[in-house]
């Protein structure tokens, strides 16, 4: 059975002159207008493709091989392209944009902002719909990660304490205000690590690696990178987070961390304006 909003791998049922007709199940026949058809395919009767269900302007069941922004049962952020007395229309990379009802606004949008939404298919209507009001499709399981453990962030909204962010697709996480070492914006998709798990369920996060494993890995960086310079690198626990954070990816805390742990091995020296090898 095709599902409608998310990709399917469809049978060939026969060709037209304005495209292929896919074996849709209990949707009957799906069509896949000529313009979508892949030409690196094999498109004969009998064969497999991997398309895109959705409804058109006129609500009927079609498919393409165009790769939307969001899938149903997913999270993306995306850009309001039209508002009108109906709701908000987001441009998800589709002929037809998708739908944000006013009852789904959280707060009031215009053309040309970004919003992070959850795509679901309205029971109702039976139309691919969007919501804003994220919390209701959000830590329904129990959270199961281990400090450390890396991850896929959306990035919600700014709070007081930091960046709500969404972890996996599954649970409300929060990157707090000093572990913000890099410019960070609702909308954009990071790479993450859980650094503690609370006993209330609430989940802290980090930009970058956490524990002891993750400092001896960047010591093993900066090690490596004053081999590369002869020896001698323009940072030192008192340069800027900026320049820190641009020469490693980390802050500037964890950078003192590492090289903290380096001078007492014995391995570098630590100067006001450098460090180098011993």
């Amino acid at each position: 059975m095709a599902a409608i909003g998310r990709f399917n791998s469809l049978q060939v049922v026969k060709h037209t002159e304005f495209g292929l007709y896919l074996d849709g199940g209990p949707h009957g026949e799906i069509l896949l207008p000529k313009r979508y058809v892949p030409k690196d395919e094999p498109t004969e009767p009998g064969e497999w493709l991997n398309v895109f269900v959705y409804l058109d302007s006129e609500d009927r069941v079609i498919a393409t091989t165009l790769k939307p922004h969001v899938q149903v049962g997913g999270f993306a952020s995306l850009k309001v392209v039209e508002v009108n007395r109906i709701g908000l229309f987001l441009d998800w990379g589709l002929p037809k944009d998708l739908l944000l009802p006013h009852s789904e606004e959280k707060r009031p949008l215009q053309v040309g902002d970004y919003c992070v939404v959850y795509c679901y298919l309205d029971e109702r209507t039976r139309r691919i719909t969007a919501t804003a009001r994220l919390d209701r499709y959000l830590d329904t399981t129990p959270a199961n990660y281990r400090a450390g453990q890396e991850v896929d962030l959306l990035v919600v909204e700014r709070t007081d304490l930091g960046f709500k962010a969404i972890i996996d697709g599954k649970h409300w996480g929060l990157i707090h205000k000093n572990e913000l070492f890099k410019f960070v914006r609702n909308g954009m998709s990071e790479k993450g690590y859980i650094k503690e798990v609370r006993a209330d369920g609430k989940i802290s996060l980090s930009l970058q690696p956490v524990g002891q494993a993750a400092r001896d890995d960047l010591g093993e960086q900066i090690l490596e990178a004053l081999r590369q310079a002869g020896g001698r690198l323009e940072l030192s626990d008192k340069s800027a987070p900026e320049d820190i954070s641009r020469a490693f990816g980390v802050s500037k805390g964890n950078f003192k961390k590492a090289i903290g742990g380096l001078f007492k091995q014995g391995l570098i020296a630590i100067q006001d304006d450098h460090i180098e090898l011993r």
